[in-house]
């Protein structure tokens, strides 16, 4: 029961905290403004969560091109932390090795929950006209993933349903990086 809570806990702190790191790198990406004047509350959220451990990344580890490598290698290191956490609290059994390949497929797990988690919520905002700028900031985000199927699939009666197509392929994936880590879990 411990090991439950204890579990739990290490993965919300880790969902969170690596998915700002994700949202950051995601965000500067697509060169969204983040900063205290750009009047975007979530980047300052996303700052605030991240800067403890991005910067002192970033003296470290370069950006390639457009990517910010601090913010990637950031979320990566608190999932192989919380997967280390909890080997080490189930009595260090098992592949110490497989850690890292673990912490991938967490990494993984998330960029596909995250942006279920954005597309729901920008569908739902869509139902409702509004002109504020967190729907606007959403918006932005899911764009880039919605535009190829928006090209391959026409309105329907007037309705996008890419959104739909795009939750659907999300799901598939999850599926397919699951029965990838089982794989990789037998074979390790």
């Amino acid at each position: 029961m411990l090991y439950q809570i204890v579990s739990l806990l290490l993965e919300v702190a880790t969902s969170v905290l690596a998915s700002a790191c994700l949202l950051r790198l995601y965000m500067q990406y697509q060169r969204i403004p983040m900063s205290v004047r750009s009047g975007n509350p979530l980047g300052r959220f996303v700052f605030a969560l991240t800067d403890w451990l991005v910067l002192p990344l970033r003296r470290v580890v370069p950006a390639l091109g457009g990517l910010d490598t601090a913010s990637l290698l950031a979320a990566f290191l608190l999932e192989l932390t919380q997967f280390a956490l909890l080997w080490l609290l189930a009595g260090a059994h098992g592949n110490l090795f497989l850690l890292p390949i673990l912490a991938g497929f967490g990494l993984l797990r998330l960029v596909i929950s995250a942006l279920t988690g954005l597309v729901i919520v920008y569908a739902v905002l869509s139902w409702v006209p509004s002109r504020s700028p967190v729907s606007d900031l959403i918006e932005r985000l899911c764009a880039p993933p919605l535009q190829p199927i928006r090209r391959l699939l026409p309105l329907v009666g007037g309705v996008d349903l890419s959104p739909l197509v795009l939750l659907v392929l999300l799901q598939i994936a999850s599926i397919v990086l699951s029965s990838l880590q089982t794989l990789a879990l037998q074979t390790g």
